[in-house]
């Protein structure tokens, strides 16, 4: 890489030069710099690696078209400042967030040298970083995982077909950008695509949503209504938590996949509707048949071709490349440069088990690029370092007796192997009551002709073993009464 890098042409544009900045240009083609300056509106027309703006009092006046130049280039920025601007809090907060450094009038030859390569290298990574991205369809399926890369080939197939399709999984896994990829990638594409929640609207509206109504069909009926099945007449209707649908309703929708007429509510006429019916669900809709609450003949329609969606703990790869995305895109949102993740972010991050996937990380990110207060999101931005660790699951008193009671016969044995009576000494109890205590605890001994401790108590005439059981009784309940 490093090599590379040495190879590169360098490219530095100077906007709004200044005197000591025009100055500059011999020594900087003289270091290998292809140095060239611009104004700033003729900056967007030319190709360069770092761009240097001389920021003076007029650039406070067009801070947007600024902005807009930064964002459009991949290239990293330098500010010169006058001492007039150095102490305005207004310009440091500007520079700080949208520049990578700034330098002071005068130059300081030797240091702009050393910052302008480090900008250069940024840039040559930034670069890199976009050569070298998954491609994506259209930002909408982000990622490199073997589940995305299986879910885009197999989208491809299914595109280009008219077939109903049925999108399982999680909620936040992607379901609708399934079927607007569906939809871009169908011979549909230039059609609407019409998406409704069928969990979201009034059981008594969501006829006259999907079906439309005629004028003085119903109280406040006042003029004639398109409803959704026909207004994405040529495209595609997206039915997402189609679980959620009224048993009345699914058998008029039934009705309609099957024919492909509908009936607007107070009219008898039936009107030809052409669209790719797509639907969603997360919802077990097998289970929702047995328990009656949906149409098996429906399911069977909708369930023609399936789709499942991943869940994100799944696609762990992913998760940097929806971090970055969602940086990108909610970064324009405020007006801010995207900030990168700091490797203690990515950590907590790649460790989330992420119950609300996709969508949860999108507004674990969008909080991050507010509250980030560094040039990188740290855990704290994203509110992940606050998890509490792992319950630790804890015994009752007897248990931890018992198991301190088991450590303290093992630690004695170890020293007193060979003399169970200096064993017992040690642990401060009767030779009976260290035998009982082995029995309980199912540690085996042998005595000296090889036989196992049980054997040894069963050898043991029936008044020895009821004289060790009545000892250790007595000593037990002493214990206890003390």
């Amino acid at each position: 890489m490093l090599d590379a890098l040495r190879c590169s042409q360098k490219r530095v544009l100077i906007i709004d030069p200044c005197a000591e900045c025009l100055a500059l240009l011999p020594r900087l083609k003289a270091e290998g710099w292809e140095a060239e300056t611009s104004s700033m509106d003729g900056a967007r027309e030319r190709s360069y690696d770092v761009g240097v703006v001389r920021f003076s009092a007029q650039h406070l006046q067009c801070l947007p078209a600024l902005i807009k130049l930064i964002r459009q280039s991949s290239a990293e920025w330098i500010a010169v400042l006058g001492p007039e601007l150095l102490n305005s809090q207004g310009v440091s907060d500007f520079v700080g967030e949208w520049f990578f450094d700034f330098h002071s009038l005068p130059i300081d030859v030797s240091r702009i040298h050393f910052s302008l390569g480090r900008a250069f290298g940024m840039a040559h990574l930034r670069r890199l970083g976009v050569a070298n991205a998954p491609a994506q369809d259209n930002d909408l399926l982000v990622g490199s995982s073997s589940s995305i890369k299986a879910l885009r080939k197999l989208l491809a197939k299914l595109a280009p077909t008219d077939s109903p399709v049925l999108i399982c999984g999680q909620s936040g896994t992607g379901k609708e950008l399934v079927a607007r990829t569906l939809h871009r990638q169908s011979r549909r594409a230039s059609g609407a695509f019409v998406a409704i929640n069928c969990g979201a609207i009034s059981e008594h509206l969501i006829q006259s949503e999907l079906f439309g109504h005629e004028k003085g069909a119903f109280t406040g009926a006042h003029q004639r209504k398109i409803g959704r099945i026909e207004s994405a007449h040529g495209g595609t209707l997206f039915l997402d938590e189609i679980g959620d649908l009224p048993l009345e309703m699914q058998a008029n929708l039934l009705r309609f996949i099957q024919e492909m007429n509908i009936e607007r509510v107070g009219s008898s006429k039936p009107i030809s509707v052409d669209v790719r019916v797509l639907a969603a669900t997360h919802v077990d809709l097998e289970e929702a048949i047995r328990q009656g609450r949906f149409r098996e003949d429906l399911y069977y329609r909708l369930n023609v071709l399936q789709v499942h969606t991943t869940p994100l703990r799944e696609r762990k790869l992913d998760i940097p490349l929806f971090a970055d995305h969602f940086s990108k895109l909610y970064a324009s949102e405020i007006g801010k440069r995207p900030r990168r993740f700091s490797e203690a972010a990515i950590n907590v991050m790649m460790d989330h088990s992420w119950p609300g996937n996709v969508r949860e990380l999108a507004n674990r990110v969008r909080r991050g690029q507010v509250l980030a207060e560094g040039r990188q999101i740290e855990p704290i931005d994203i509110g992940l370092m606050s998890e509490k660790p792992a319950e630790v699951r804890t015994g009752t008193l007897n248990d931890y007796l018992l198991t301190a009671e088991r450590q303290a016969l093992n630690d004695v044995l170890t020293r007193y192997s060979k003399n169970m009576s200096h064993a017992a000494r040690a642990l401060g109890v009767s030779r009976p009551t260290f035998y009982r205590l082995l029995h309980k605890h199912q540690i085996l001994l042998s005595d000296k002709k090889g036989n196992g401790f049980d054997s040894c108590l069963q050898n043991m005439p029936d008044t020895g073993r009821a004289r060790i059981d009545a000892q250790v009784s007595l000593q037990e309940n002493a214990k206890y009464q003390a």
